[in-house]
């Protein structure tokens, strides 16, 4: 004999209902993070410009391991914090959950005023890089009130040589240009980070990217053989490069935390990416 269960009605929809909420309850919210950026971002989409010596950004490498986060490269090559504070409205910048904002090292090298806090405070403009930081937040508070912004220091730099075009080079962070160090510039947006009660992630002073890390080594000639020879840091900050003569100084065996003296290598990408999950999880964002 076949015993037929009966559900009552009511009970079949309380059910549903139930399995409706433990299927929300198990799915992640899906979280649009906004990466406001230079090269250091921009590169993460564009990785035929490092001549294909990085394979995965930090942007995706955040995404591979938090997939409910989606991102959205707004990183311009090249550009300082007051270029993104000129165009704040041209830019596209959409509402989003969460922002990053990953600038200062070509406000540096540039030799951008830094300002100082009294800029931010009072909304001085874009003739200083304290100034421009409070036009960006502002407009990311203007797109949502509600949005977890996260703050990102430059990283230190050593000598750059662009694998591309190796006529355009900078010495690295261990000197000051025009007066001002990179590390005033990073110390400025952790003064912004504790005032605004923004969390920041510390790049500059994270020891793993100290600038004798960031190359094994620059292969110059020597001044007095002329023969090359693989100097080590600091050593190879008093030997001459001559861009249009000489060999491209990191071959990929010089590759550590950057693979050019500024940007970072995969290894380089993999020790941000790492930072930037921490502090989505502590700000609740990608759980």
């Amino acid at each position: 004999m076949q015993i037929k269960t009966f559900i009552p009605r009511t009970c079949a929809s309380f059910l549903f209902i139930i399995g409706i909420w433990l299927l929300a309850s198990f799915t992640k919210k899906e979280i649009t993070w906004v990466a406001i950026g230079d090269s250091i971002t921009y590169l993460n989409d564009h990785l035929d410009e490092t001549g294909n010596r990085v394979t995965k950004g930090y942007l995706s490498r955040v995404v591979a391991e938090l997939p409910n986060v989606h991102y959205i490269n707004q990183g311009h090559n090249g550009w300082k914090s007051t270029d993104i504070a000129n165009k704040i409205e041209q830019l596209g910048l959409v509402k989003a959950d969460v922002y990053t904002v990953f600038l200062g090292t070509n406000d540096w090298w540039h030799g951008q005023p830094l300002g100082t806090i009294d800029d931010y405070k009072n909304n001085t403009g874009t003739g200083s890089a304290y100034g421009s930081f409070r036009i960006i937040i502002d407009k990311i508070h203007q797109l949502n009130k509600e949005a977890k912004i996260i703050l990102i220091t430059p990283m230190q730099r050593s000598d750059f040589v662009y694998l591309l075009n190796p006529t355009n080079n900078a010495y690295g962070s261990y000197k000051t240009k025009n007066g001002q160090s990179l590390e005033a510039f990073a110390n400025a947006v952790i003064t912004i980070g504790k005032m605004e009660k923004i969390p920041v992630i510390d790049l500059y002073h994270d020891r793993r990217l100290n600038v004798k890390h960031l190359v094994n080594f620059k292969r110059l000639k020597d001044p007095h053989t002329g023969e090359y020879v693989n100097y080590r840091y600091p050593t190879f900050t008093d030997i001459p490069f001559d861009p249009k003569n000489d060999e491209y100084p990191y071959p990929p065996a010089a590759i550590n935390i950057t693979y050019d003296g500024l940007h970072p290598s995969d290894k380089g990408d993999k020790i941000i990416a790492e930072k930037v999950i921490k502090a989505f999880k502590q700000a609740g964002l990608g759980e």
